[in-house]
Order: C-alpha cells, then sequence, then structure tokens
C-alpha cells in the first residue's frame, strides 16, 4: 500500500535550517494498522503528511496506493487523494455553519458521489450518531465532533486512513470510545491505518509501532 524510500524534508534555511525527514524508509502492506510513536518534534506528523499526499518530501521516492506520489504536483496530489485517502486530525476541521451531516456529504457531493446525504446519513448512524444528524459543530460535544471527523474520513470508502493524535483534545475515557469506533470503523471498511500518537497504550493497539526521533526511524516492531 505504502512504499516510501529515503523520504526526506527540510524546513528554514541558513541557521533556522532544520531537518524534519531525514532518509525515512518504510513499507506499510495492505490492512495493515501501523503506530507513528515519538516525542513532540520527533517528525511523526510530518512523515504523515508526506504520506497521505499533504505535504511534499523534498527528497526519496512515495508510492502510495500504486500511484508515484513523488511525481505528482499539487494538483495531481489533491486527485490522487480523493476517494483513496481519509484523514482525521486532532483538531477535527468541521464547518462551523454545516450539520453533522452536510460535514460528512459535502466531500462526497464534491467528489461527484450520488446520495450524499444518504451515504453521509449510514456512516453517521454507523459511529453512533444517527440521533445527532441535524446538529452543528457548536451543539457536539468534542467526542461527538471527532465521530464526525472519522465519519467523513470514512464514507468516501478510502484504502488508506491517517490520524493525527485523533484523541489528543478529548479526555481518556472519551479518548479511548473513540479510540475503539477509530479501529473498528477502519476494520470494518477494510482500510489501511497509520496513525500518529505520543501514546504507548494507544500506539501498542497497532499491529506494528514505528518509533521515530530527529527524523529517523529508530526502531520497526511488531506490537
Amino acid at each position: 500500500m505504502i512504499v516510501a524510500q529515503k523520504l526526506g524534508l527540510v524546513l528554514g534555511e541558513g541557521e533556522g535550517r532544520v531537518v524534519v525527514l531525514d532518509g525515512i524508509d518504510l513499507t506499510v502492506n495492505a490492512g495493515e494498522t501501523v503506530a507513528l510513536l515519538g516525542p513532540s518534534g520527533s517528525g511523526k506528523s510530518s512523515l504523515l503528511a508526506v504520506l497521505a499526499g499533504l505535504e511534499r518530501a523534498q527528497t526519496g521516492s512515495l508510492t502510495v496506493a500504486g500511484q508515484d506520489f513523488s511525481a505528482l504536483n499539487e494538483d495531481g496530489l489533491a486527485a490522487a487523494r480523493r476517494g483513496r485517502i481519509g484523514v482525521v486530525l486532532q483538531a477535527f476541521h468541521l464547518l462551523p455553519t454545516m450539520t453533522a451531516q452536510e460535514n460528512v456529504a459535502t466531500p462526497l457531493d464534491l467528489a461527484g458521489v450520488d446520495g450524499a446525504m444518504a451515504r453521509a446519513k449510514d456512516e453517521l448512524t454507523a459511529v453512533g450518531l444517527g440521533h445527532r444528524l441535524n446538529h452543528y459543530p457548536a451543539q457536539l460535544s468534542g467526542g461527538e465532533q471527532q465521530r464526525v471527523a472519522i465519519a467523513r474520513a470514512l464514507a468516501p470508502a478510502p484504502l488508506l486512513l491517517f490520524a493525527d493524535e485523533p484523541t489528543g483534545n478529548l479526555d481518556h475515557a472519551t479518548g479511548e470510545a473513540v479510540a475503539d469506533l477509530l479501529f473498528a470503523r477502519a476494520e470494518a471498511a477494510g482500510a489501511t491505518l497509520i496513525m500518529v500518537t505520543h501514546d504507548e497504550a494507544l500506539a501498542l493497539r497497532c499491529r506494528r509501532v514505528v518509533r521515530l526521533a530527529d527524523g529517523h526511524v529508530i526502531s520497526d516492531t511488531a506490537a
């Protein structure tokens, strides 16, 4: 599903130059669950952004779901992500003027999917929010908003699901419930899951744990 070789990413110049990723090699097979674990500044979120096609590595090669991401421009990456890649972020990024159902349906509409509202309803029901379809983000708890974000990411039936600190803004009990849902929904959809976290216990729920430090992979082990 993913083959990354010698990925490099440097930000800034001169004294402000920071090596974010330094020669990253990573292969992920279809259906795997992989945690990217490491302290703040280790490069894990930047690596996720590159693998998801949200950021471009400056060096190295990257093939995702059979497409050469390293050869694509910004428009090409956007087209490659559409329908193939779902992303769940710590900050939810729901549109405040749209209901939960509209938030899930809008990306489907933009992708030209028929029956977007009906599909959005099905996805929200699957995450336990069938009774909150017409509520706006401000009317939902943090855990409910993250459930909407998960439904939105999985509605297009992506091959790959990326999650960047998906429980970071939630209390412990709510975070555990959202994590349970994330793993269950990814498995039900047959999606490959790659998750960034600094939480050791959450990382160990994945099949593999890839540890990063200072832009390097320092270990890659079965959980």
